[in-house]
């Protein structure tokens, strides 16, 4: 992987082959680094038409699956670092997220609705099986009986199922496993420590065996390199338990663009012409449309051409629309020395 300078910088330094390093030798495979960042909120609205919730809580910035197309890695040129390999390797955790979102929702004027996790990186990553933020808010939504909507490539989902299903009884949660290949040998390469297609699935299957609604999330389809699979992965999902499913077309924001060129260039570069030319043909000509409503479904013949691929394969495999979730249930949890109304249960 490599590790392109942040784009804010006024200089750049370039390693040069200068012939003091003894030949034979580089530098060591990084460890990932963990940092505490303090926030003031951890609930993030939108009014976004492209996606399907208001809000959404991230408890990680950065992400150790290195999923090589991922959108979110320019934030991390907002820390001063690089995209790329500081990207998967130096991440920072919010320590107080649960206690933060218990503020929130514990406020008189908060209004339910359905929060998303893990939007912008996966909240069970690797980092999480120690740090156990992913699994302190769901506690904290669970409590207050508050909707959640998740989606994942990591199999430890199944280590929280112990909260997810009592929620699912209730109408208050639905999961969706992001699936971009059934081809382990791509899979490895192009998201290299993201659980292998097939424990994907099998996730999928054991959360919805356990009562949680699951669905596929196919993302993100890749013109030239995996948009074959398509009805594939949604046959496979299908057999696996699912019952609805979205499509997300890939999208190459600032520097990802020379990221998956260079990739392509590495692992495949018999296709890199092809795949790049059909990627700016969903974005008319660019690599990442800018406008609601075309940057994640893309815009233009090939996009037509997908969403009815889509489109027909769901409804042949009967995968519908998400279930809702359930708002009225929602009960603040009040601190002790607050008084409450008597004879009103809040619990």
């Amino acid at each position: 992987m490599d590790n392109p300078p942040c784009r804010f910088h006024a200089a750049w330094v370039e390693p040069v082959e200068d012939g003091w390093i003894p030949s034979g030798t580089g530098a060591a495979v990084p460890r990932t680094q963990l940092q505490e960042e303090r926030s003031r909120q951890v609930l993030t609205r939108n009014r976004s038409p492209d996606v399907p919730f208001e809000q959404s809580v991230n408890p990680y910035r950065g992400c150790e699956h290195g999923c090589i197309y991922c959108y979110a890695r320019p934030n991390h040129a907002w820390m001063d670092l690089s995209p790329g390999l500081d990207f998967e390797t130096r991440l920072f955790y919010k320590p107080d997220a649960p206690e933060l979102l218990a503020r929130v929702l514990n406020r008189p004027g908060y209004r339910p609705s359905p929060i998303a996790l893990g939007t912008a990186t996966d909240a069970w990553q690797p980092a999480e099986r120690r740090l156990q933020l992913t699994r302190r808010i769901i506690q904290v939504l669970a409590e207050r009986r508050h909707p959640l909507c998740a989606v994942t490539k990591s199999a430890l989902v199944e280590r929280d199922l112990d909260l997810l299903a009592p929620m699912a009884e209730q109408g208050l949660v639905r999961c969706a496993l992001s699936i971009t290949t059934l081809d382990a040998g791509l899979s490895r390469r192009m998201e290299p420590r993201a659980a292998v297609p097939a424990r994907r699935l099998r996730v999928l299957s054991r959360l919805q065996a356990a009562g949680v609604p699951c669905g596929v999330l196919v993302a993100p389809v890749i013109p030239g390199l995996n948009d074959h699979e398509l009805e594939s992965i949604l046959a496979a999902a299908r057999r696996a338990g699912a019952r609805f499913a979205r499509m997300v077309v890939l999208r190459l924001p600032y520097e990802v663009e020379e990221l998956f060129e260079t990739w392509l260039d590495r692992h495949m570069p018999q296709r890199r012409q092809r795949v790049m030319k059909q990627v700016r043909a969903l974005h008319g000509g660019r690599t990442c449309g800018g406008g609601f409503g075309r940057r994640l479904e893309g815009e233009g013949v090939l996009a037509r051409l997908l969403t009815r691929r889509f489109d027909v394969a769901c409804r042949k495999l009967g995968l519908g629309a998400p279930p809702p979730l359930r708002c009225d249930l929602f009960r603040p949890r009040f601190s002790k020395d607050q008084l409450e109304l008597p004879g009103l249960d809040l619990e």
